[in-house]
C-alpha cells in the first residue's frame, strides 16, 4: 500500500474462483503465442483478481510467473505486478506478452529491417554451440545470425552486459522479436518433440538434422511477427487499452527470495507440480538460442528448479513442518518395493518438497496482514500411491502461519501421470484433481 493506511482484508468467500484448466479458445490470438504447460487461462486470473476487490496501488505477486499469465491480468487491472521466475526463458516470453498496442504498428516494418542485414557467418558458432544439435550448421549459423541482430538492434547494454545478463530489463519489444524466434525454431524441431508435451528430444546419432534455406526462415520469422502484430490489435480491440504498466520481472529462486515484509497484496501463482516435469527441458530450444548470452546450460538450471528431475548434492531429510500428509506419502515412497524408490525417487522428491516449503516460509512474511494467496495445485502419482499435493501444499501453508480459509476441487482429465504408458499397471484413477487453495494472512 502506496499511502500507509491499513487495507481491508480480503474476503476469500468473495472470491470469483474459476476453473483453471486451459481451453484451446484462450490458447489461440496473442495469448497463443505464450504457452506454457501447468498455467491457468487468462480468465482464471483475470476473474480472481476482479473479484478481490484490491484498492488502488495495490500489489500482486506471482512467484512462479511462468509466461506471465498473472502479471499480464495485473497490468490490465492497473495494479502493481511483481512476477518471479527461475528460468531467465521465461522472464522474456513474460515481457513480450506486456507489450502495448501501441507498439503494434512499427512490428511488421521493423523485423523487415531485421531480416535485411541478418549474416549467416558460421564463423560466428561457438564451439559445441547447442543450436547444433537439432540443426544443420548453415541453419545454426542463420539462427544465430537472427538471434545476433536482435541483439544489436533492440538491446542494450544494460540487458547484456559484461557482468551477465539480467533479462527482466530487456524491453517488451525486443522480448516479442525473441519470442517469434523460438517459435520459428519450435516449429522446425517438432518432429523431435517427444509424447511428454514439456520434452524435446535431442537427435539419435546418425539422424538427419533440420535443413532449411534462408527464404524459408527469415520469412516464417516476418510472418510470426506479422501475425503477433495483427493479434495483439485484435486483442486491444476487443477488450479495451491495457492501464500504465507498472510491473516488475525478475529471474528470481523463489525459496531463496526475501521480499519485502507485508509488501503483497495478493499473491496469485500456480508452484510447479510434483510430476518429475523437467521444466528447463520445456525451454531447451529457447536455452539453445540464448545460449552465447546467458551462458546457462539446461542442466544447471534444471537443478534449480522445483520438481528437479535431478538428485540433490546435499544431503535432505523429511521435516515436521512438511505436514503429516506428505512425511506418510515419504514413508509409502521409501517402501515401495520398485527400483529406485529408496534412493533417487525418494530423494528427487525430498528435494521438491523441501524447495516448496522454503518458498512458503519466504512468501508468508511478504503478505501483508489479511492478504491472500491462492496457488493453483494438482495431485499425482507415484506408482499406485497418491501424492495429495493439495493438501501437502495446504499443511505446509499453514506451517508456514497462514490459515487455509478455502479450497475448490476440480476434475482435470489432463494429468502428466497418464501420459507413460507403463503405469497403466497401477490401480489408480485416471486423469487429476486441480485445487485451487486460497490462503489468508492472519491479522
Amino acid at each position: 500500500m502506496s499511502d500507509g493506511a491499513t487495507p481491508t482484508p480480503i474476503d476469500i468467500g468473495a472470491l470469483d474462483v474459476r476453473t483453471p484448466k486451459r481451453n484451446a479458445r484462450e490458447e489461440s490470438g496473442w495469448h497463443g503465442f505464450f504457452p506454457y504447460y501447468a498455467g491457468y487461462p487468462h480468465s482464471f486470473a483475470d476473474a480472481l483478481i476482479e473479484s478481490a476487490a484490491l484498492p488502488e496501488g495495490a500489489t500482486i505477486l506471482d512467484p512462479w510467473n511462468g509466461s506471465g499469465t498473472t502479471t499480464y491480468s495485473t497490468a490490465e487491472h492497473g495494479f502493481r505486478a511483481e512476477g518471479w521466475d527461475v528460468n531467465p526463458v521465461m522472464v522474456i516470453i513474460a515481457r513480450a506478452r506486456l507489450l502495448p498496442l501501441s507498439e503494434a504498428d512499427m512490428l511488421g516494418p521493423l523485423a523487415r529491417d531485421t531480416v535485411g542485414r541478418v549474416r549467416a557467418d558460421q564463423r560466428r558458432l561457438l564451439d559445441g554451440d547447442p543450436l547444433l544439435s537439432w540443426f544443420e550448421r548453415p541453419v545454426a549459423a542463420l539462427i544465430r545470425g537472427v538471434e545476433i541482430r536482435i541483439r544489436e538492434q533492440l538491446v542494450g547494454a544494460t540487458t547484456f552486459s559484461d557482468d551477465g545478463a539480467h533479462v527482466e530489463r530487456m524491453s517488451a519489444i525486443a522480448a516479442t522479436f525473441y519470442v517469434a524466434l523460438f517459435s520459428v525454431c519450435r516449429d522446425l524441431v517438432t518432429r523431435f518433440q517427444a509424447t511428454n508435451p514439456t520434452w524435446l528430444r535431442k537427435p539419435k546419432a546418425g539422424e538427419t538434422l533440420v535443413s532449411c534455406d534462408r527464404e524459408t526462415l527469415l520469412g516464417a520469422f516476418i510472418a510470426a511477427i506479422d501475425l503477433m502484430a495483427s493479434s495483439l490489435e485484435a486483442r486491444t480491440q476487443a477488450i479495451g487499452p491495457m492501464r500504465p504498466i507498472r510491473t516488475s520481472l525478475a529471474v528470481v529462486d523463489t525459496a531463496l527470495a526475501k521480499p519485502a515484509a507485508n509488501s503483497i497484496d495478493l499473491i496469485l501463482s500456480s508452484p510447479p507440480y510434483c510430476t518429475r516435469i523437467d521444466y528447463s527441458a520445456a525451454t531447451r530450444i529457447e536455452l539453445a538460442i540464448l545460449y552465447p548470452r546467458l551462458r546457462l546450460s539446461m542442466e544447471a538450471l534444471g537443478r534449480t528448479m522445483i520438481g528437479s528431475t535431478r538428485v540433490p548434492k546435499t544431503e535432505l531429510g523429511p521435516r515436521e513442518t512438511w505436514g503429516d500428509t506428505c512425511l506418510d506419502f515419504l514413508v509409502q515412497l521409501k517402501q515401495h518395493p520398485s527400483k529406485a524408490s529408496d534412493g533417487y525417487y525418494y530423494k528427487t522428491h525430498l528435494d521438491y518438497f523441501d524447495k516448496m516449503a522454503r518458498s512458503l516460509e519466504a512468501l508468508a512474511p511478504a503478505l501483508r496482514p489479511g492478504a491472500a494467496a491462492v496457488l493453483v495445485v494438482q495431485d499425482s502419482f507415484y506408482k499406485e500411491i497418491h501424492n495429495d499435493l493439495p493438501t501437502i501444499i495446504g499443511e505446509m501453508g499453514v506451517a508456514a502461519g497462514l490459515t487455509l480459509a478455502r479450497r475448490v476441487d476440480f476434475a482435470s482429465a489432463r494429468s502428466m501421470s497418464g501420459i507413460n504408458p507403463y503405469t497403466r499397471i497401477y490401480k489408480r484413477k485416471g486423469g487429476a484433481l486441480e485445487a485451487v487453495l486460497c490462503f489468508q494472512k492472519p491479522g
